[in-house]
């Protein structure tokens, strides 16, 4: 379980192709004498494991799903990536709670300077669109941020100063691409209410044991 509070900045050193995954090998600043060979690790919002490690490098395996369905099929040696550690117990939740399970991914279409922040509005499918709500959380790989607006196919975050220089956000141009995480509340929620319509539509003489383990009820 992660923060989406990037803990630093870590610089690719290391691709080497893994069947249809990936080994990442990667710098950061952080000194991991905390960590050890099997702890999570969050890269760019994607929970990894850490299989190799010394005082500031360590590797992760990417599985095939994990390529697929993230940013991580189009990385380059030297790209910079935001590194969170997982979250201890005893840590204050700054952020929101964020799980590294990437949802998809979404295009920035608009960088626009406003007072000290930059507004980013960052497309995307329909599926995602339905899972945020304004003023809701939302983690743009792997950060933190607060949905200013959105709609059936995009959503609005601003951008301080602080988070655009301490993580890869503003490094981001138009065109770019981008790991998205909804919020995992709202996740629960919508299967709940959608649960919850099915059983209302149908007759209730139908409800039986077999029908709650089917819908996953029981």
């Amino acid at each position: 379980m992660f923060t989406g509070i990037i803990e630093s900045l870590g610089t690719l050193k290391k691709i080497q192709p893994n069947g249809q995954g990936k080994i990442l090998g990667i710098d950061t600043d952080i000194n991991l004498f905390e960590t050890k060979i099997g702890d999570s690790i969050a890269v760019n919002g994607v929970c990894l494991t850490v299989v190799k490690l010394n005082k500031n490098f360590f590797e992760v395996d990417a599985a095939p799903e994990t390529v697929l369905k993230t940013t991580f099929k189009k990385l380059n040696i030297g790209d910079k990536l935001n590194i969170e550690r997982a979250l201890r117990f005893s840590d204050r939740l700054d952020g929101h709670l964020v799980s590294g399970h990437v949802d998809g991914t979404g295009i920035i279409v608009s960088k626009v300077k406003k007072s000290n922040a930059v507004i980013i509005t960052i497309k995307i499918d329909s599926e995602l669109a339905l899972q945020l709500i304004q003023k809701g959380s939302v983690a743009v790989d792997g950060i933190s941020l607060t949905i200013n607006r959105c709609s059936d196919n995009d959503f609005e975050v601003s951008i301080i100063p602080h988070t655009g220089n301490i993580t890869t956000i503003g490094l981001k141009n138009i065109g770019d691409e981008v790991n998205i995480e909804t919020d995992m509340l709202g996740k629960y929620v919508k299967k709940f209410l959608l649960k919850s319509s099915e059983i209302t539509d149908i007759n209730k003489n139908n409800i039986n044991m077999e029908f709650l383990v089917q819908k996953g009820f029981l």
